[in-house]
């Protein structure tokens, strides 16, 4: 993967973690530079970025890989993700992914093309969140 493409994926995953940019405006630099997903990992602390061409470059997320609780809450996941959508003073990337990590998200793939993010638990479980209208 070239440096430009490597860099817009880093300061869209820093900007995640600062509060700098929204999760619209995440995938829309993204969609731009030509990515059409990615995929966070809890377990291993990464984020994987994927081209269409099956080229994808792995990034460490800031927080420190931790435990994902083995039960799939699928309603506290769905109200960690409105809360998210709604962006209030409260909100922050890190508060989210702790609290989906104990409802037990091991993690979530963002796809652009289908406009949706599939979450899922260590038993592969799922919750399909579509993109706001």
């Amino acid at each position: 993967m070239d440096a430009e493409r490597i860099t817009i994926a880093e300061t869209c995953l820093s900007a995640a973690h600062s509060g700098n940019l929204s999760f619209p405006e995440i995938v829309g630099r993204l969609s731009a530079a030509g990515f059409e997903s990615y995929a966070v990992d809890y377990r291993r602390s990464t984020q994987t970025f994927y081209l269409p061409d099956g080229d994808s470059v792995a990034l460490e997320m800031q927080e420190p890989a931790s435990p994902v609780e083995a039960a799939f809450d699928a309603a506290e996941l769905a109200r960690l993700i409105k809360w998210a959508q709604a962006n209030p003073a409260d909100y922050s990337y890190a508060a989210f992914s702790k609290q989906a990590k104990a409802a037990g998200c091991a993690g979530y793939i963002v796809s652009f093309l289908g406009r949706r993010v599939v979450y899922f638990g260590r038993t592969a479980e799922t919750h399909v969140e579509h993109f706001p209208s």
